[in-house]
């Protein structure tokens, strides 16, 4: 991927990583366009990164989707590259679970339909430009998962397997896709305190290495900072310690902070 010169969309651009990722796209020299349900926030991003520019986007309504991205081809023409950050994480008590599994559901809408969605939408436009790039942002817990998250591991390790088949499908067109794969990273994404836990990666910290990698190599498929490899090769070492792992990993997540 380029990293300068580029129209770029970044879906949950106003917060947390996504914005992170905006603000680091901008310095670079590209047009960021952030998308997210919250007017306020992404006004607040914008006033924040002047010549950035923001779209309200409901990731949770199909024919929103469509109508968003008709708008936004008409708008900027020149846009070349998605960022389908979007996610909403929220834990599950399995024993426990409402008749109606409306967190379950609004999770997989948002972080699996979402950017399969805007991915359909958006190809009709990327396949006429001379180079485009699409960017899903998944999650180490794709590769273990956190059994508080049920759902949200779940839907991330489908967008991995998503983001494989739809590279193998674009290989010969001019369509780039790379997927970043954060660890547990110092946002809000889980509330407020999780942006202050020792144990999560410091967000600027993340930020310059993931920028880091997109710049020094421009053919990389799986954006993976030293953090996340654990996580992302915890099956090579085969079943028993993998298993080993798995509780290790969650007994230390589940202790009380």
């Amino acid at each position: 991927m380029n990293t300068t010169g580029n129209t770029i969309l970044i879906t949950g651009g106003g917060s947390g990583i996504g914005r992170g990722l905006a603000e680091a796209f901008h310095k670079l020299g590209n047009h960021v366009i952030v998308a997210g349900r919250r007017k306020q926030v992404l006004d607040e991003t914008v006033a924040a990164n002047p010549g950035m520019s923001s779209a309200v986007l409901d990731i949770e309504n199909a024919a929103s989707i469509r109508a968003f991205t008709a708008k936004l081809v008409t708008d900027f023409p020149d846009l070349n590259a998605v960022i389908h950050n979007a996610g909403i994480m929220r834990p599950e008590n399995l024993l426990d679970q409402p008749e109606e599994l409306t967190d379950a559901e609004a999770i997989i809408t948002t972080n699996l339909l979402g950017p399969i969605r805007l991915t359909a939408a958006l190809l009709p436009h990327f396949q006429k430009l001379p180079r485009a790039t699409i960017l899903t942002v998944t999650s180490g817990l794709a590769f273990i998962p956190l059994a508080m998250t049920p759902t949200y591991n779940a839907t991330k390790a489908a967008i991995h397997s998503y983001t494989q088949s739809l590279r193998y499908q674009l290989q010969s067109t001019n369509i780039k896709v790379i997927e970043i794969v954060p660890p547990y990273v110092q946002t809000e994404l889980m509330g407020s305190q999780q942006a202050s836990d020792p144990r999560a990666m410091p967000l600027v910290d993340y930020l310059n290495e993931t920028i880091n990698i997109l710049k020094t190599q421009p053919d990389v498929s799986e954006v993976l900072v030293e953090r996340v490899k654990p996580l992302r090769f915890s099956e090579q070492n085969g079943p028993e310690k993998y298993t080993a792992f798995f509780k290790q990993f969650n007994d230390a997540m589940a202790a009380p902070h």
